[in-house]
């Protein structure tokens, strides 16, 4: 018996998608093999992407629910199929109760809906219930699920973009790697689509896809909205009262120069126009560098002077402005 995938991932059965995709992301995080380097959480971080891939569907999490691990043979549209609500667990004692049976095919599996004689005494096979709407058992063709999978990337990985090989694990827990082409700028929630590396389909009938979902991972420096990109400017207290021409680093690994207008204070946004994170289909987006006044964290004797003859001088009261 395979390990239940609400226990692997560590939620109840009554969980939202929310609180799945949130105790898979901590998971996957604690277990992943290029982050932990425990013998065992290269096979732990396997189990965790397969319950998420079956969790996180609404429509397979349902045939999970339904017929536990035996849920890959049924076709998604089961409900639509044998009538949804209609003597099929929809009703009060209602619900399959599964059991294997010996046939000339090997172990099969047959299902009794609590409904009496609705199906007969012996229940049903699924095998022969299903196969009957697509030619026959031997015939049934049931399309593979799309899966879905995080793929976490720097904000420097994001701008640049490139191949990027992705180790994923497949259905029977056993790795599986991609390479993908992780377009130039992508944005956090954009979906990578794999064709055909979804779940497998059921006789000759085609693989789902496999989507990749961006996730940026925090950043010390760089903070993202859409496209658009902030970084903190530090300044000296001359260069802000003065102006100044000053660096500033870009995404893209580069140096800007920005001009510092005379007279900025701290919370000042300079921007610099298309060199925030780049857009294949339209403008790129803006880099916003946040005027910081720094001072000195230690003054020499004639900083100190220059600052009292200052203090003394000025009449500016920063309070009253």
């Amino acid at each position: 018996m395979a390990r239940d995938f609400y226990e692997v991932l560590g939620v109840s059965r009554t969980a939202s998608q929310d609180e799945i995709q949130q105790a898979y992301r901590k998971l996957a995080r604690k277990y992943h093999p290029d982050v932990n380097k425990d013998p065992t959480a290269e096979e732990r971080f396997k189990e965790i992407n397969e319950a998420y891939s079956v969790l996180s569907d609404p429509k397979t999490r349902a045939r999970y629910d339904r017929f536990g691990e035996d849920f890959r043979k049924v076709p998604e549209d089961w409900e639509e199929r044998v009538g949804a609500g209609a003597g099929v667990g929809g009703g009060p004692g209602g619900g399959f109760r599964a059991r294997r049976t010996a046939g000339a095919g090997g172990p099969r599996v047959r299902y009794s809906t609590g409904f009496g004689d609705d199906f007969g005494a012996e229940g049903i096979d699924v095998e022969d219930l299903f196969g009957s709407f697509f030619g026959g058992a031997g015939r049934m063709r049931v399309p593979g699920a799309d899966q879905e999978a995080e793929l976490p990337l720097t904000v420097e990985e994001a701008y640049r973009g490139g191949r990027r090989t992705v180790t994923l694990a497949g259905p029977g827990g056993e790795p599986r790697r991609f390479e993908v082409d992780v377009p130039p700028g992508v944005t956090d929630g954009q979906r990578i689509r794999l064709a055909g590396e979804g779940g497998r389909g059921s006789g000759d009938a085609p693989a789902g896809d496999l989507y990749l979902r961006v996730r940026i991972r925090p950043h010390p420096r760089f903070r993202l909205d859409g496209r658009d990109v902030y970084v903190q400017l530090p300044v000296a207290p001359w260069e802000a009262a003065l102006g100044a021409t000053v660096p500033v680093p870009t995404p893209g690994g580069s140096t800007a120069k920005v001009t510092v207008p005379a007279g900025s204070s701290s919370g000042r946004r300079l921007r610099l126009r298309g060199e925030g994170m780049p857009n294949p289909r339209g403008a790129d987006g803006d880099l916003y560098a946040e005027v910081r006044v720094m001072v000195p964290p230690k003054l020499s004797d004639r900083e100190r002077e220059l600052f009292e003859e200052l203090a003394a001088t000025s009449s500016f009261d920063p309070r009253r402005t």
